[in-house]
Parts: C-alpha cells; sequence; structure tokens
C-alpha cells in the first residue's frame, strides 16, 4: 500500500521523503552523492532549485528530470514513485528509516567517503552507535575457521563489544551466532532489503540478531540479492566498526575487500594465521605481509584498539616537510607523487585530484612503492 501522494512542498532535510527522494535519485553514484553532501549544507533542497542550478551543480540529466518532475507534481514518475513506496514499505514492516539528518545515524559513517543518504533497520537502532569490532571470513571455512570466528566473537561480546558481519553462511553466521552466546549485541549488515530473507539458511539467526541487535541494510524494502551489492555492504560493515578481523578468507575473497574498504577508512586490520597448505588461510597471511595485525586472542585486538581512542587535547605534531620529486620517474607517477600528502591519501581521493582512472593510479603506485616513496597506511596511501 503507498502513502497518499502528497502535493508538492519544498523539501528540507528534516523530511524523512526527501531522503527517499534522494536516495533514488537515477545518476547519482557515490562520488556524485559525496559531492553533494560536500558542497550542499543540506542536500534536500536541490528538490526547490531551478533548472539552471540544477545543471551547474553537476547534475546529469536524469537526476534534473526527476525533479523537475517532483516540483510539477508528477508522481508516476519512476524514481518519486519509488521513493513513495519505500517510505511506504518501510512503515509498513515497522523498519526504522535513519536518514543523514537523523541524530542517531551513526557517527563512524558520516566519517567514511560515501556514507549512505539513509539506512534502514530492523532492531534496535541505538546498537548502531555502539562501539563495534567486525568479523569477516570465508563461506566455505574449515571447522578450525568457524570455530574461531564464533570464540572471537563471544569473548567480544562478553567484554562489550558489538561484533559486526554479513550474515553470510560459514565465518559471518558463526560470529553472529557467538556474540549472541556471549550475551552481546550484534549487527547484520545486508546486501538485501532489511526484510529479504537471505540467505534462507539464516532464517531463525536473523530473528534472533533482531531481538539482541538489528539488520542494516542501505537498499530499500524488497532488494534481492545481486553481486553487486555487496562490496557496497562492505564498505558498511568497515565503516561501522572499528576494527575488521578476518578469521579465514582466499586470496580471492570478499573478505580482502572489506580489509582493504577497512585501511582506506582508518580502521584496524587484523588476521588470524592458519595452516601454509590451507587454501583459506592465504588471504589473512597476504593481510599480515601488508601490515595486518596478527591475533591469537581478543586481548591482541583490545591492545590495538586502544590507540584508536585519543584524549581530545593530545596535540598534534607539526607536519614534516614534503621530500622532492625524484627527476627520474615518468610524467603519471610524477603526478600521483604531486598530489599524495604525508598523511594518508584513499585510492578514491587519488583518482579525484589526478584524474587518472583506478586501473592506471594502482599502476603508477605500485612502481612507486617499488621505488619506496609510497607505502600504504591506514586510509589509503602516503609518500615516505
Amino acid at each position: 500500500m503507498l502513502l497518499t501522494p502528497p502535493e508538492h512542498r519544498p523539501l528540507s532535510g528534516s523530511d524523512p521523503l526527501s531522503w527517499h527522494l534522494l536516495a533514488r535519485l537515477p545518476g547519482i553514484g557515490p562520488q556524485r552523492w559525496q559531492a553533494l553532501l560536500d558542497n550542499l549544507d543540506d542536500p534536500a533542497t536541490l528538490f526547490n532549485d531551478d533548472a539552471h542550478t540544477l545543471r551547474s551543480m553537476g547534475l546529469p540529466p536524469e537526476a534534473r528530470r526527476t525533479v523537475q518532475a517532483w516540483q510539477s507534481g508528477d508522481h508516476r514518475h519512476d524514481a518519486i514513485a519509488d521513493a513513495l513506496r519505500d517510505q511506504s514499505e518501510a512503515q509498513r514492516l515497522g523498519l526504522t528509516v535513519l536518514t543523514r539528518a537523523d541524530p542517531r545515524y551513526p557517527a563512524s559513517l558520516e566519517a567514511i567517503h560515501a556514507a549512505p543518504p539513509l539506512l534502514y533497520v530492523r532492531g534496535d537502532p541505538d546498537w548502531l552507535s555502539r562501539p563495534q569490532v567486525a568479523i569477516v571470513g570465508a563461506r566455505k571455512a574449515t571447522r578450525a575457521g568457524l570455530d574461531h570466528a564464533r570464540q572471537f566473537a563471544r569473548v567480544l561480546a562478553e567484554r562489550g563489544w558489538v561484533v559486526t558481519s554479513g550474515l553470510a553462511l560459514g565465518v559471518d553466521g558463526h560470529a553472529h551466532q557467538g556474540a549472541l552466546e556471549g550475551g552481546g549485541g550484534t549487527l547484520a549488515v545486508l546486501g538485501t532489503g532489511a526484510d529479504v530473507p537471505y540467505p534462507k539458511a539464516h532464517g531463525r539467526l536473523r530473528e534472533r540478531i533482531v531481538e539482541q541487535g538489528a539488520l542494516v541494510s542501505e537498499f530499500p524494502p524488497g532488494t534481492r540479492p545481486h553481486a553487486g551489492h555487496f562490496p557496497r555492504r562492505n564498505r558498511l560493515i568497515s565503516g561501522l566498526s572499528q576494527g575488521v578481523l578476518v578469521v579465514e578468507a582466499g586470496l580471492r575473497s570478499g573478505s580482502l575487500i572489506t580489509a582493504r574498504l577497512a585501511l582506506e577508512q582508518g580502521r584496524d586490520v587484523f588476521a588470524v594465521p592458519g595452516a601454509i597448505h590451507n587454501p583459506q588461510a592465504r588471504g589473512c597471511h597476504q593481510l599480515i605481509r601488508q601490515g595486518a595485525a596478527l591475533v591469537e586472542s581478543v586481548d591482541d585486538i583490545e591492545a590495538e584498539l586502544s590507540e584508536w581512542w585519543q584524549p581530545a587535547n593530545t596535540p598534534e605534531p607539526a607536519p614534516a616537510p614534503t621530500p622532492a620529486i625524484p627527476d627520474h620517474l615518468e610524467a603519471r607517477e610524477r603526478q600521483v607523487l604531486s598530489v599524495m600528502e604525508t598523511e594518508a591519501s584513499s585510492t578514491d581521493q587519488l583518482c579525484d585530484r589526478t584524474g587518472l582512472d583506478a586501473d592506471q593510479l594502482m599502476q603508477a603506485i605500485l612502481l612507486l612503492e617499488m621505488e619506496g616513496l609510497v607505502r600504504t597506511v591506514p586510509g589509503g596511501f602516503e609518500r615516505t
């Protein structure tokens, strides 16, 4: 059942419908969405702007047509009808909708690049703002890997940490179960709508999580699983958490994407070592070689995370002088090095500054790393 379409009215960030509309604007990917946030005090006010202003903001034609359809009261326009349906379904299902204007929207997500305009939550939304550690790993984990996930999660929960994962089969499911056994809270970040029972094998686990945590999704109700949704989900798993523990992962595991995103977001990454002949341990060993903390117990995790909390009045050291760019470098590598700072820059930031695509950028960074001029750090890359 749809909400009664509202008469056209000026929109602001305090109106939940404006955020449903923003989330449905066609042609607005993460980069443009971030630009709206960076340049507008209230992104929802673009629904009140004229055609010239919308064009000057760089909105693609399909997005401008959606805004103009709203202004003309055309609620049959696809994006507007979808937004109205999203709001109606969320109400019908009893989901909490946290918009970027809601004080309950988690501050940890607000700090990451291209955070979603809204979140659909089934369960208690207060869990999203509590200290979290993510546990991720292989779907086809070994028995030892599943036991590690469960044991780490149980102890973390007993010590007051919320355990966050993706509700997938394997390590994710056992992490959620361990947190529940430890009497703590757990968050399941989904690559589907919060109402979609996926995977079906975790039906009972979903209900237990709702009772002792929450299901979280940036996707509207009814969204079915799709391969492209899960990398987007992974950035929220790492963004909500203060650290990410990888229990088992092959070299092509999606868990390594979560770990990379965690580093770019300035989160700590931890990995559990495994047997050298276990293919599901190779991803963890690769992470450890790249600087992830090797952990054998929750004490190891807490020792690292204690540095995450710094007193607000701690003076920052003076910045080091920027080293000169060597003359022998090719033009592309010189360009990348010229925009890279002595503090971490993410791949998205470096692509924006150089105009290079991601493949060209990563080739340049690889050469610069081989020269010893750049290193991988939490948050992306920095000059040495």
